[in-house]
């Protein structure tokens, strides 16, 4: 019988995913491997019960390519929480006869990818293919990881809408962008749509950040369009400002659940509401009158129907994986530098301290993040010096001398 190549899904949806498992399949057949795809990604593996699996043949992926989602369906189970998960998963991949693993995923799926290589000791080859919309992952050249392209395409689409929407209706949105670790996708959505600003962690820096400054920036560039004659705009927040707000802040949400990794499950913390309520409150105590909305962008990119760079992409990748298995190689995250395929050593990716996948954050001294920055409406240090700090303070009931001490905190360099 010939070598088994198997295929999983790990973590969140991304565009993309399918056309990883149609290349990886097509090249692995036409290697003369048989190929089985394991749904729902490591979940009956890890907890030892039979997991559900398909045979996949040429004709079943040699469309797959263009669709969103994933075929083999995905699942957040942590292969790694113990070492009886860790066990339950080689046992399981042995028994199904499984020679080659191929697991498609971001830094968690890669960290489990990661302990079972090193646990398998050569008898299962396993290579990731990295996936994610937040664009964290820190791989050769910068290149993005795939879905991030199509994620901010259909990401600044609907930005564009609430644009137009807040033109016409004069008011503001409050936009809540996935990205737990990273405000890529946040900022990549602000600079293409044109929104009006975008919040990232990496612009505060430091460790805590205080809901206050969050919000004060949103309220001074409000402050800042009015006094420009504008009544309206779109502001951008990466989730993943709720990891750096403070605990005494957030003392309200303990109650917020976690994922299987442990992670605070940032759709059950309320950062929208919390935002725009202060927002509201800041406002009104400064005499002003302005509708605030929010707006959540997350899970409808995620299954989005990947565009055609995230197609083109994901099949060198796939196709890539299996050259890397077949040639030998084992235990390395798939990625492509200027065109080539670079397998980067897993152990490579982990972050000495934490023992976990590094994570990749937007570079603020970029000239990318840069062009972003100045295209947005934020107060900057000259707006604290007259005459601009007298117009500034016209739109609210402060003094000059009030307004630079309440909002000089917010003022970028």
């Amino acid at each position: 019988m010939s070598d088994t190549l198997a295929i999983l899904v790990g973590g969140g949806p991304a565009p993309g995913i399918n056309g990883v498992i149609a290349s990886a399949t097509i090249e692995a057949i036409n290697s003369g491997l048989r190929v089985i795809g394991i749904f729902d990604g490591y979940r009956d593996l890890a907890a030892g019960t039979e997991p559900k699996i398909i045979e996949l043949s040429i004709e079943d992926v040699s469309r797959i390519h263009t669709y969103g989602g994933s075929s083999l369906r995905t699942s957040r189970t942590n292969p790694a929480k113990d070492e009886r998960s860790l066990d339950n998963c080689i046992d399981a991949l042995t028994k199904l006869g499984v020679r080659y693993l191929v697991a498609i995923g971001g830094d968690d799926t890669t960290y489990g990818a990661a302990k079972i290589s090193a646990r398998a000791e050569g008898r299962i080859g396993i290579a990731t293919v990295p996936k994610t919309i937040d664009n964290d992952l820190p791989l050769p050249d910068n290149a993005p990881s795939f879905g991030f392209e199509t994620a901010r395409s259909v990401g600044a689409g609907i930005i564009e809408s609430l644009l137009e929407d807040a033109r016409t209706t004069t008011r503001w949105y409050i936009v809540i962008s996935m990205g737990r670790k990273s405000g890529a996708l946040a900022l990549g959505m602000c600079k293409a749509a044109g929104a009006t600003l975008a919040v990232i962690p990496e612009q505060f820096p430091g460790g805590d950040i205080g809901i206050d400054l969050v919000i004060d920036t949103i309220v001074g560039a409000i402050v800042k369009r009015r006094a420009t004659g504008s009544d309206h705009g779109v502001a951008v927040v990466a989730e993943g400002i709720v990891e750096r707000v403070s605990v005494d802040a957030l003392a309200a949400l303990e109650s917020t659940t976690r994922d299987a990794y442990g992670h605070v499950r940032l759709a059950d913390v309320p950062i929208g509401t919390l935002i725009r309520d202060g927002v509201r409150k800041a406002l009104t105590d400064l005499g002003i009158e302005a509708t605030i909305l929010t707006k959540d962008i997350g899970y409808e990119l995620r299954c989005a129907k990947p565009v055609a760079f995230d197609v083109d992409y994901t099949r060198t990748l796939g196709y890539g994986a299996v050259r890397y298995l077949l040639g030998g190689g084992s235990g390395a995250l798939i990625a492509l530098s200027g065109g080539h395929v670079r397998p980067v050593a897993l152990d490579e990716l982990l972050d000495p301290v934490s023992g976990r996948i590094r994570t990749r954050s937007v570079d603020a001294t970029s000239e990318a993040y840069h062009v972003a920055r100045d295209y947005m409406v934020l107060l900057e240090p000259s707006d604290f010096e007259p005459p601009r700090l007298a117009r500034l303070a016209a739109q609210t009931n402060l003094s000059p001398a009030a307004f630079a001490e309440r909002f000089s905190p917010v003022g970028l360099d």
